[in-house]
């Protein structure tokens, strides 16, 4: 396992061609092209914002201007959820690939974090330019955390892709109990709701069970809520990193452990 791990940074041009090669394949053949990648997240934002203003109208004045606020969330869990779903069933869609003796099979679900990742950035620049309309400014203090938050759900979310993608080759179903999962996932996560307040009280138990809690109100913390983050969840976002490392070294040992079964079975 150690071994297959350290060669990774061997592959890291190939790494580089896959990305790009997924980013523009994603939208090949439409006619707007890469614009979709800052199209999607304008219109995710505008939906969500005129379902909780207009339908469901947020009355908490500490999360206002909401469309921020829940944007500040939503990214980093589009991200997320979008690599788990495109992990999990990456080696199978690439058999042709990890067929081939010297090709390094844990690239393919590696690639689909990355170029999810790119997605996440490009988002964020719709996220920056709603701060500008809005006038907010972020607490600098707070934001200069924000590459570690970004370098913990990188780990985090690259570890549970690499059990997934090696899972899924051996039980097909996981794919369709994924998107289940994560749909239940998303509502059990702060993210269009505030992590406080009395309606939540009553389920901070399954929010300290829920690893994507830590991340979601971390980068909540960071962009939204000014100068918060130092005074509030930093330690536990610091414990959680750890976590992450633990999880992306376990979901590496399985990916390791089956990896000899994935030629025959994808």
């Amino acid at each position: 396992m150690w071994h297959n791990l350290a060669t990774l940074l061997r592959y890291r041009g190939l790494i580089r061609s896959l990305v790009a090669r997924e980013l523009k394949a994603r939208y090949r053949g439409s006619v707007l092209g890469f614009f979709w990648s800052f199209i999607n997240p304008l219109l995710l934002l505008s939906i969500y914002t005129f379902v909780f203003t207009a339908i469901l109208p947020n009355r908490d004045p500490n999360t206002t201007p909401y469309s921020l606020f829940m944007f500040c969330g939503l990214l980093p869990w589009t991200w997320f959820s979008s690599s788990l779903n495109e992990a999990a069933g990456s080696l199978i869609s690439g058999a042709n690939l990890i067929r081939k003796v010297l090709f390094p099979a844990e690239v393919l679900p590696i690639v689909a974090v990355l170029a999810n990742m790119v997605h996440f950035f490009l988002g964020l620049l719709i996220l920056t330019a709603f701060f500008v309309w809005h006038q907010y400014t972020p607490d600098w203090l707070d934001l200069v955390w924000f590459p570690l938050v970004v370098a913990i759900q990188l780990i985090f979310t690259t570890g549970l892709a690499l059990a997934l993608s090696a899972l899924t080759v051996h039980f097909r179903d996981i794919r369709d109990l994924l998107a289940n999962l994560l749909t239940f996932w998303f509502f059990a996560t702060p993210i269009i709701y505030p992590y406080y307040g009395e309606g939540v009280e009553q389920w901070k138990w399954l929010f300290n069970l829920n690893p994507f809690f830590h991340l979601s109100v971390s980068y909540q913390e960071v962009l939204f809520f000014r100068g918060s983050f130092i005074e509030g969840h930093l330690k536990l976002l610091l414990l959680f990193g750890v976590l992450s490392v633990g999880v992306f070294l376990a979901g590496y040992w399985v990916f390791d452990r089956l990896r000899d079964s994935f030629a025959e079975v994808a």
